[in-house]
């Protein structure tokens, strides 16, 4: 399928980094909200660039596209209530797919007009940075609309990924939440501090995992013995299914970590935006010595 007039529906960081992205690859985008304050703001913010953008608050202009992207709150209500309310407005053959961070995708499907054609897009924040996008089929995604949507990545630089079945968190946040529990369990039993576990990522299998991938690094150490080591570290890993008790004591205290200052660390709000700088130079670097 040829996608290149694409709807963007919500206006955050998500959907107007979107609109940025697919409008600088020369795709047809609108950007869709209820609220045109909200879009004035994304407007201004786009600059020259809002020139090749149609800016609406009427869904009947966004539904007019060959693929709408829906990034609204993750909440099933809202996102089951637009759903209906564009089911009756898109053609037939337009693909409808949702850039949820988990949400069941199954579920999300069950007030689409045509399931089939109804497909989960994750994109991973900060979006105009992070190369991956997984697209997460649900138990009636044809495999031709999934691939579309993997083709169209392709075309704006992604590195798209097709998972084939309908699981909690997906892929990337299964893999991440495995080893933050396994983090904080350290962490919270005396192994290391929280600094060191950051550092044991960020200088060990972070820098290796972003050069191989956890599976090929199997290969390259040797299946032999990467099978006898599995022998006695899967019985010592941390299997609770619980929320992580330092995660759950910090949450209820109110701490947000960046977005308030308080978190494992302290954030001075005078140094907030240095520290997301070099956290998204130090990703800019990783990305281009990758050569994605």
């Amino acid at each position: 399928m040829n996608i290149r007039r694409i709807g963007i529906a919500g206006s955050g960081i998500m959907g107007s980094s979107m609109a940025r992205i697919f409008a600088e690859h020369d795709y047809d985008v609108t950007l869709y909200n209820h609220q045109q304050p909200r879009l004035d703001r994304v407007k201004e913010s786009l600059g020259s660039l809002a020139e090749r953008i149609v800016f609406t608050t009427d869904l009947a202009v966004l539904a007019d596209n060959e693929l709408i992207l829906e990034n609204l709150p993750e909440s099933a209500d809202i996102k089951h209530g637009f759903y209906a309310d564009i089911s009756p407005l898109v053609r037939d053959e337009t693909i409808v797919a949702t850039n949820t961070s988990g949400m069941s995708i199954n579920m999300l499907s069950e007030t689409m007009r045509l399931p089939e054609r109804f497909v989960g897009y994750h994109w991973v924040n900060p979006p105009h940075l992070m190369p991956l996008v997984e697209i997460i089929k649900c138990k009636d995604t044809r495999d031709d609309v999934a691939q579309t949507i993997y083709d169209v990545s392709l075309t704006i630089g992604k590195k798209p990924v097709i998972v084939k079945k309908d699981v909690a968190g997906f892929s990337m946040n299964r893999i991440q939440f495995a080893v933050i529990r396994e983090a904080l369990a350290q962490v919270a039993d005396g192994v290391v501090s929280v600094e060191d576990m950051d550092n044991v990522v960020k200088y060990g299998i972070g820098i290796r995992w972003a050069c191989q991938g956890p599976i090929e690094s199997i290969d390259f150490g040797g299946l032999q013995t990467q099978a006898k080591i599995a022998e006695y570290m899967m019985p010592a890993i941390c299997d609770s299914h619980e929320v992580p008790e330092l995660l759950k004591k910090l949450a209820a205290e109110g701490a947000n970590g960046i977005q308030n200052g308080h978190g494992f660390y302290e954030y001075p709000p005078e140094e907030v935006p240095a520290r997301l700088a070099k956290r998204n130079a130090m990703l800019e670097k990783v990305i281009a010595a990758k050569d994605v």
